[in-house]
């Protein structure tokens, strides 16, 4: 059978997306209050959607060689892990710019969801630097 240790890049690339998600749900943005009605909007909005993807992904891609039994994974590859890293950081950096644009809202400085996912990011991009590190399995 096909067992395989989940190592220290897999179990950090899990943790930061796990964060990463729980940020997507949070609010990314508030507008109004005092004179006007509080909206807000989280990480399941433009650009931010992409973030969500590409924590779910990362997810997916730790799972996968657990599900798929006996049979090697293509997709298990440390190029995999830092794909879903570049879509992630790249979304982000997306919906931070569109929070700044003119016209826009501008980064609140109360924004939990945005900042946490940012953790979240480091934390995966962390974890797939070390399963880049990791030596080739055999």
């Amino acid at each position: 059978m096909n067992r395989r240790v989940l190592g220290h890049g897999r179990l950090l690339a899990s943790a930061g997306a796990v964060v990463t998600l729980i940020g997507c749900l949070l609010p990314w943005w508030t507008a109004g209050g005092s004179a006007l009605p509080a909206r807000s909007g989280n990480g399941l909005e433009g650009a931010g959607i992409l973030v969500f993807l590409a924590a779910v992904a990362t997810l997916a891609l730790v799972a996968l060689p657990y599900a798929a039994g006996d049979r090697p994974v293509a997709l298990d590859r440390p190029a995999s892990f830092v794909a879903t890293v570049v879509v992630g950081v790249v979304a982000l950096a997306l919906a931070v710019l569109q929070l700044l644009e003119p016209g826009g809202l501008g980064l609140p400085d109360r924004s939990p969801g945005l900042w946490l996912a940012a953790i979240g990011l480091a934390i995966v991009a962390w974890g797939a630097a070390e399963v880049v590190a990791e030596p080739p399995r055999r």
